[in-house]
């Protein structure tokens, strides 16, 4: 340079497959990782979890105690998790936090990394009774598909996004597109999407532990039931208060009259006619098509579903309720002279029957679930016998968490876990460029255990040695599991 100075060198950081050259005071393509004065420097701070006993945060002097010091935690035991840890990549290397701790008398090791995770996905679960797309309709962000429809539970509607086929099988904006939005969507924060094409097209809002909102509406409840389920709770309510109820539901509509709960109270027939394909008696498929409106159908009025009424059993002034699967829409008629619906006040006994359905429907949400397969380089960075953690796990020797939330280990071949990433610490979830999610991922096991399947035991250090004091504490979360619970593990059975 013209002052006689030496620009300082860019260094080159290995924690992913871009490596990255970061020129110093820069960070990487990803974020996480900075050139500090030469020296490769991890962003994300080390998380620990603080494990307690205390659940409840004493008022000031009881049982003559010390006065409370505003520490919510009372911590007696940390576990480190693998949020803020740093990868194995090129895989060959131990994980980076090989940690053990004595726990009532056995010796027990953690094995920490933030794994990269091509082949992972969320399974998003929304709870409302609207439709928002049909069965393997492509699910879009910013343009590009990132998923698709799966099928429809009790209640809600299910998404599976993201995949190895998105981030790495199409295009270079499909794999960014895919992975911004999984990290988001794991990170907690809203992510807006469209799912299908043209007019039919519905406009979505998803955040993890937030009312979904659709076509621009946030949603408030999902269904207690299905219309048939609705009318064998609330039959009793209706009682002597009414002739006839529909709950209009776009799977599966009720009739009480013809429903068995009807029947076994006695209710007579009414001759009502339903639009629609009969299951078994009271029950109705296909009234109307999906849509925004009432139980999930395409209707805003209720009495298209009706046909004419049968002139030999239905009779004027017969009182008819309907109401959707969520008591959000109700309706009261009485049938004039030539028996067609006319439209009255509701009575105050129906109107508190629609409250009842609303009360008993739980709120409406969207629950994110992560889900990966532990591949070679979270493996290796274990032991250098991968197939060894895999039977490990299996035989429920290790116990493996995500950020030191309790995962779901399928089936079958291989370690794919999955996640509800509102038991995970706050933004645990980072990137890489290459398109992957960076997701944290613990074995917990006892160190002979760990010995036996070949580990990197030169590399376990003890707790106290562990920089605690920069790292960031959170405390255990009400009803997790604890990694560290000997409960956890066969061996420990009748056990003292």
């Amino acid at each position: 340079m013209a002052d006689g100075t030496t620009k300082p060198e860019k260094i080159r950081c290995d924690a992913c497959p871009v490596m990255c050259y970061i020129a110093d005071g820069k960070t990487g393509a990803c974020d996480r990782y900075a050139n500090h004065a030469g020296e490769l420097v991890r962003l994300d701070p080390l998380t620990i979890i603080e494990n307690t006993s205390h659940k409840l945060v004493p008022f000031l002097g009881e049982g003559g105690g010390e006065e409370w010091d505003g520490d919510i935690v009372h911590s007696d035991r940390p576990f480190v998790t693998a949020v803020g840890a740093g990868t194995t990549y090129p895989d060959y290397k131990p994980a980076p936090f090989i940690v053990a701790q004595e726990i009532e008398g056995v010796d027990m090791v953690t094995v920490v990394t933030e794994g990269i995770f091509s082949y992972c996905g969320v399974k998003v679960k929304i709870d409302t009774d609207r439709h928002i797309g049909h069965e393997c309709d492509v699910v879009r962000v910013a343009g590009e598909p990132i998923g698709h429809v799966m099928t429809s539970e009790y209640g809600s509607k299910m998404l599976s996004l993201g995949g190895v086929e998105h981030l790495t099988g199409g295009t270079k904006a499909e794999g960014r597109v895919t992975c911004e939005a999984l990290l988001r969507l794991c990170n907690r924060e809203p992510v807006e999407m469209r799912i299908g094409d043209g007019d039919c097209a519905t406009d979505l809002v998803v955040q993890a532990g937030e009312a979904p909102i659709i076509n621009g509406v946030r949603e408030r409840l999902m269904r207690v039931g299905c219309g048939s389920a609705a009318i064998g709770m609330f039959a009793k309510q209706w009682l002597g208060h009414v002739d006839e109820v529909v709950v209009v539901d776009d799977h599966i509509t009720g009739v009480l009259s013809e429903h068995e709960a009807g029947k076994q109270l006695d209710v007579p027939k009414t001759g009502i006619k339903i639009k629609g394909r009969r299951s078994t008696p009271g029950r109705y498929f296909q009234v109307a098509e999906p849509g925004t409106g009432w139980g999930g159908t395409d209707i805003e009025d209720p009495l298209t579903i009706l046909g004419p009424w049968n002139p030999k059993v239905a009779w004027p002034g017969l009182r008819l309720l309907m109401v959707s699967t969520t008591g959000e829409q109700y309706g009261y008629f009485e049938l004039s002279e030539d028996l067609a619906p006319e439209p009255r006040e509701i009575p105050a006994k129906l109107k508190a029957s629609a409250d009842l359905i609303a009360e008993n429907c739980e709120p409406s949400v969207s629950s994110v679930l992560f889900m990966g397969g532990a591949g070679g380089s979270l493996r290796a960075g274990v032991t250098e016998n991968p197939v060894r953690l895999t039977r490990s796990v299996k035989e429920s020797l290790t116990y493996v968490s995500c950020g030191g939330a309790e995962a779901y280990v399928w089936p079958g071949g291989g370690i794919t876990v999955m996640v509800d990433v509102m038991d995970m610490p706050h933004v645990s979830f980072g990137y890489v460029p290459t398109p992957a999610l960076v997701a944290p991922i613990e074995f917990t096991m006892r160190v002979d255990d760990y010995d036996a399947l070949g580990g990197h035991m030169e590399e376990i250090r003890r707790l106290d040695s562990v920089p605690m004091a920069s790292a960031r504490k959170v405390s255990q979360l009400a009803g997790q599991p604890d990694p560290m619970d000997h409960a956890n593990y066969p061996w420990a059975r009748g056990r003292k």
